[in-house]
């Protein structure tokens, strides 16, 4: 018997400084995906313009929705990336459980959600420096971090629950493969054809799910729905997680 006992907390610590330090190499995907979103996001995401016989005015709106895409797709990406097998192997060095190697990996997924959404709202700064001096722009309306704080902060808060969303889809998405390779093509599959049938039987019943998750105009309210569907989502994957053998 060891005279060395380990709470639960000490093992998820170590496991998750272990996970910042192995997959450190996917930050810089994200700094490759946001550059990426930065480079399609130069031409602008809209305009409009109108002349007369004395003057000519075009107006250029400029965004950083593209980076936040690229964010997403990183985010969803990246927790799948932590459930494969390689990465459930190293967790055998440790002396752990299930429910431990899943808590750790919800805190890196919850840091690279830091990490990811500030970045992706400062890069919308990033971009109109560089539209500034990289183009004619005569006049420039922009409300940042002095000017409307509040806002500032706020923006910064719900992409960092977009993104955590994203992961905690992306987790479980990953564990279920893991489960059975046959859910690469079904859930897809299922996803799409749901969207389709909804689209057709009901025409508003995708738009009422998009807006109960992504059109929430009272902040705590977003946070309530965000941090309760990817719970559950850790929650799903972890017991998923105990379908597994130990090792394959």
């Amino acid at each position: 018997m060891s005279l060395i006992e380990l709470n639960q907390s000490d093992i998820v610590k170590k496991q998750y400084k272990f996970k910042l330090r192995a997959f450190f190499g996917s930050f810089s995907s994200l700094a490759f995906m946001q550059v990426l979103g930065l480079l399609f996001s130069l031409g602008g995401s809209g305009g409009m313009g109108f002349s007369s016989e004395h003057y000519s005015i075009h107006i250029s709106y400029y965004s950083a929705e593209t980076v936040l895409v690229f964010t997403f797709l990183w985010a969803f990406l990246t927790a799948i990336l932590i459930t494969a097998r390689a990465a459930r192997y190293d967790d055998f060095s440790f002396v752990s459980n299930r429910v431990s190697s899943n808590i750790a990996n919800a805190l890196f997924l919850i840091s690279t959600s830091v990490i990811g959404g500030t970045s992706a709202i400062l890069s919308g700064y990033l971009l109109r420096v560089i539209t500034y001096f990289t183009s004619d722009v005569q006049y420039g309306v922009n409300s940042g971090l002095l000017v409307a704080p509040k806002e500032f902060f706020l923006g910064i808060f719900a992409t960092i629950l977009y993104v955590l969303l994203f992961s905690s889809f992306g987790y479980i998405f990953g564990m279920l493969v893991q489960i059975n390779k046959i859910f690469i093509v079904l859930l897809p599959c299922i996803i799409i054809g749901a969207f389709i049938f909804l689209g057709i039987t009901n025409e508003g019943m995708v738009k009422v799910v998009f807006d109960f998750i992504f059109r929430e105009s009272v902040f705590s309210l977003f946070l309530i729905k965000v941090v309760g569907i990817s719970g559950l989502l850790f929650a799903g994957a972890t017991v998923l997680s105990n379908r597994m053998e130990v090792r394959k």
